[in-house]
């Protein structure tokens, strides 16, 4: 489940207290590696997500990533392609080393069978944060950058590609089974921008990822793109795409290529309530995407009130469906 280690289990919350901060955190291989095994042997997960953050990857740009207490990350702006040109890609993936490092301390800690999988930012996502430096709720102002300097926003766009596409090679030659693109913040845009924006360097980062060497499979998950998130599937060359709660199965399953999987798309405040309903909802989910390739999960993250008692009955429910 997206965001399966994290702040509802009570031993990720002691873990994480042997961190100064969030960014040593994860850049603390030991630590990582733990927090991603612990919701495998708690739950018994078929996979395993690597514990990152998507934001690392400016971090290794030198756009001095911080998490502010109660606000959440700062990101030192970067309004020209330049800006994130300024390290080299070696210094880049050397600073990006603990990952690659903790990939390959869980991957050597868990059974053939479960599946790690790693993961990155993507691109109109990554430039988000770096042109807005903050992670609020109105995404209008990288948006509207776009809109007026929209050759400058295709440069980075691209500057993003390339180091991504490195950053996610290194996870795959460290042990990764597949890899997930987060396209958090796909909501609201014209189709033509979207296009642009999300579809044309998505593409890009996955024929890049091919060119050097990794063939893994990829998973693209468009947050809030809507009737769009067809299109992302059909034109990126993403072999799985991520569902978010708004989508309509039964909808997306006729327009999806043949074949496709589809993760997702359990609401997780259904999971954070429990009871018949969300026994009755995984059911649903299931016999809607029976006809196709399907990786059970939420269409968001796990949220950190909910109850373990509410997993543990998804699962049961899953495995009996199975």
């Amino acid at each position: 489940m997206m965001r399966q280690a994290g702040r509802h289990l009570p031993e990720y919350l002691e873990l994480r207290k042997k961190a100064k901060d969030f960014l040593d955190f994860c850049y603390s291989p030991a630590l990582a590696a733990e927090a991603t095994l612990q919701p495998v042997r708690r739950y018994g997960m078929d996979g395993a997500i690597l514990f990152a953050d998507i934001l690392l990857i400016l971090d290794a740009m030198g756009r001095n990533v911080r998490f502010v207490e109660g606000e959440g990350p700062r990101i030192d702006p970067a309004t020209k392609a330049s800006e994130l040109d300024r390290v080299s890609l070696e210094k880049m993936l050397a600073h990006l080393a603990p990952v690659g490092e903790t990939v390959d301390r869980v991957k050597s800690q868990l059974a053939p069978e479960t599946t790690l999988i790693g993961f990155a930012g993507s691109p109109w996502t990554v430039a988000i944060y770096a042109i807005d430096g903050k992670a609020g709720a109105d995404k209008s102002a990288p948006r509207l950058f776009g809109y007026q300097h929209p050759a400058e926003l295709d440069a980075i766009l691209a500057q993003l590609v390339e180091v991504t596409a490195h950053y996610l090679v290194m996870q795959a030659r460290a042990g990764a089974d597949a890899l997930m693109l987060f396209e958090s913040w796909a909501e609201g845009l014209p189709s033509d921008v979207f296009g642009r924006w999300v579809i044309e360097p998505t593409a890009a980062l996955v024929k890049r990822v091919r060119e050097l060497g990794v063939d893994l499979p990829i998973l693209g998950f468009p947050r809030g793109a809507g009737g769009l998130a067809i299109d992302y599937a059909t034109r990126t060359g993403v072999n799985a795409v991520g569902l978010d709660t708004a989508q309509p199965l039964y909808r997306a399953t006729k327009l999806l290529p043949a074949g496709m999987a589809v993760q997702g798309n359990l609401d997780p405040l259904r999971l954070l309530t429990g009871g018949p309903d969300l026994d009755a909802r995984v059911r649903e989910i299931i016999a809607q995407l029976k006809d196709r390739p399907h990786i059970f999960n939420l269409g968001h993250g796990v949220l950190p009130e909910t109850p373990i008692a509410n997993v543990e009955r998804v699962l049961a429910v899953i495995r009996n469906q199975a």
